[in-house]
């Protein structure tokens, strides 16, 4: 039995309290701060009506670390699940030192003032963790996350030698607005806009924003869709810790319509970060832009249609050539049904769920900083398939 502290009230906020609160057993307590107590009030009155349970609200600003760590200290958890902004990680990791609390999040650190996904910031606070017995899981997620366990699943039980690997986001759902993004918008464009990155014999190779895509044919019905090769932050992990990789890239699927409205508005300037002068006012216009875009959290209930996230791996069986696909598909209608969120945010909550339970329950354990394919893969795929994110697995005949 163990309290938690989820901070962050945004749409994968909302899944992973929905999630937590189901598995009564494990999540005893539950507390979720965010700097807008109103999201919080929400959230738990829809916990409340779904499952019965009673869940403690309060608030934090995230970017200030004596508030941060009044608030663990006041609700004494055992772990903060961080599901703020990625420019937060570095602030709430600092007061989860100075209380003794152990860290999970599902996306790495970036500056805001440079759209710069890296691992460095975060990796350098191992010894600071070791040093406290404490565990820091990184990129508890679906990608980064499952499909950082994906590969190590591959790598434990299908493959002696993993040579190339492709990881393929496709959403192919609907929410029926001319643009809006799934997630964070300035998080999402930030990252759409930014350099492409792939991994080939040793060193990166950057590449212009979405100039390189491909066509995969999606299984269980989405069919064929165009996909662009993007960075994503699992990719610098998993270099790391995949012994033998040759190439590894990230593709993710946009519609056409979606790509156009992106084009337009970086065209006039609405994705830049940097500060402009608007009636005497600093304003950033990316953070504008979010204030005027759908909320992501509000998507859920007209969105239709699925998700289908996996990996397309290549490598060595027994001195055999292997071809393999793991994937995992999430239905938009369901998962609001569930959780009254759409498939996206599912996705990544409920992964941020089953990384904290396993540190509860003590089958991932550690002191000091972890990706997720430095654990062992086994419990972490098990609890996909009863938590409502099943995997498939399908081997190609060469």
């Amino acid at each position: 039995m163990s309290k938690v502290l989820i901070i962050g009230a945004g749409g994968v906020g909302g899944v992973c309290v929905h999630k937590c609160a189901q598995v009564p057993e494990v999540f005893s307590e539950i507390v979720l701060a965010s700097r807008t107590i109103e999201k919080c009030d929400a959230i738990a009155a829809s916990v409340k009506e779904r499952t019965g349970r009673d869940i403690v609200t309060d608030t934090v600003d995230a970017d200030n670390v004596p508030e941060l760590v009044e608030l663990i200290n006041k609700h004494k958890p055992v772990l903060v699940i961080n599901l703020a902004l990625p420019y937060q990680d570095l602030t709430i990791m600092d007061a989860c030192l100075e209380t003794g609390v152990h860290y999970l999040d599902t996306a790495n650190y970036e500056p805001l003032d440079e759209a710069k996904f890296e691992y460095k910031w975060q990796w350098e606070y191992q010894d600071r963790f070791k040093e406290k017995g404490l565990m820091a899981l990184l990129g508890s997620g679906f990608d980064p996350g499952v499909t950082n366990v994906f590969c190590a699943h591959a790598m434990k039980h299908q493959f002696d030698e993993i040579h190339q690997l492709d990881i393929i986001d496709c959403n192919a759902g609907d929410h029926g607005h001319p643009f809006a993004t799934n997630f964070n918008p300035e998080i999402n464009i930030r990252e759409v806009t930014a350099n492409g990155r792939y991994w080939e014999h040793g060193e990166w190779i950057e590449t212009d924003p979405l100039s390189f895509s491909m066509n995969y044919d999606f299984p269980e019905g989405i069919g064929p869709k165009k996909c662009f090769l993007m960075y994503h932050e699992e990719l610098e992990s998993l270099v790391k810790h995949l012994k033998g990789l040759k190439r590894a890239r990230f593709w993710m699927t946009f519609s056409d319509q979606y790509l156009n409205h992106l084009k337009v508005l970086e065209n006039v300037g609405m994705t830049r970060i940097d500060t402009v002068k608007y009636n005497g006012q600093d304003i950033v216009p990316l953070k504008f832009l979010k204030e005027v875009l759908p909320e992501p959290a509000g998507l859920g209930e007209r969105t239709k249609g699925r998700t289908c996230i996996g990996c397309r791996i290549k490598g060595m069986k027994d001195g055999e050539p292997k071809d393999y696909y793991i994937y995992n598909i999430c239905d938009h209608e369901e998962a609001f049904k569930e959780v009254a969120s759409q498939a996206v945010s599912y996705t990544t909550g409920v992964p941020a769920m089953i990384g904290a339970m396993l540190m509860l329950t003590g089958k991932w354990t550690g002191e000091g900083v972890f990706n997720m394919e430095e654990l062992d893969p086994d419990p972490f795929m098990e609890k996909l398939n009863i938590h409502g994110l099943p995997w498939t697995e399908v081997t190609f005949k060469n």
